[in-house]
């Protein structure tokens, strides 16, 4: 696990002894005594927090940083009200008689509105508003 813990371990607050292990006498499990066991479970025990602790810390800090990667080259749109945008054709509007040679953007709209969060409420150019919103990942500037 990418923690350093197996799961086993961060449920249950030790490691899990295969059976071939318990037949066959290994160093790990041999030469413990039942009082040694015990301490040593006890121990584990006692610490099992810490460890669930310190791997979620590194969770954490392993998301930031795949986030820091993925935000570096993300690169932010934003449109002003006003602005010419092309919408993205989906396929129920799409025309399935044209093939592959069919639109993929159609329009031109005009941006009426801008919502949030990358959401704009557009117009066409006869000045009639759309009743849904568009996001910005599904419009493409156009220039005149």
């Amino acid at each position: 696990m990418a923690t350093g813990q197996t799961p086993f371990s961060l449920v249950y607050g030790g490691e899990a002894v295969i059976p071939s292990e318990v037949l066959v006498p290994t160093h790990r499990y041999g030469c413990q005594t039942a009082e040694q066991n015990k301490l040593e479970m006890a121990r584990s025990l006692d610490t099992v927090d810490e460890l669930r602790e310190s791997a979620y810390i590194h969770m954490a800090s392993y998301k930031q940083s795949v986030a820091r990667t993925y935000n570096k080259n993300v690169k932010i749109r934003t449109l002003e009200v006003g602005d010419l945008v092309l919408r993205k054709v989906f396929e129920n509007t799409k025309n399935h008689k044209a093939g592959k040679f069919a639109y993929k953007w159609e329009g031109s709209y005009q941006v009426e509105s801008v919502i949030k969060n990358g959401a704009y409420r557009l117009m066409t150019m006869h000045g009639q508003i759309l009743d849904k919103p568009w996001n910005i990942r599904h419009l493409k500037r156009y220039f005149v």
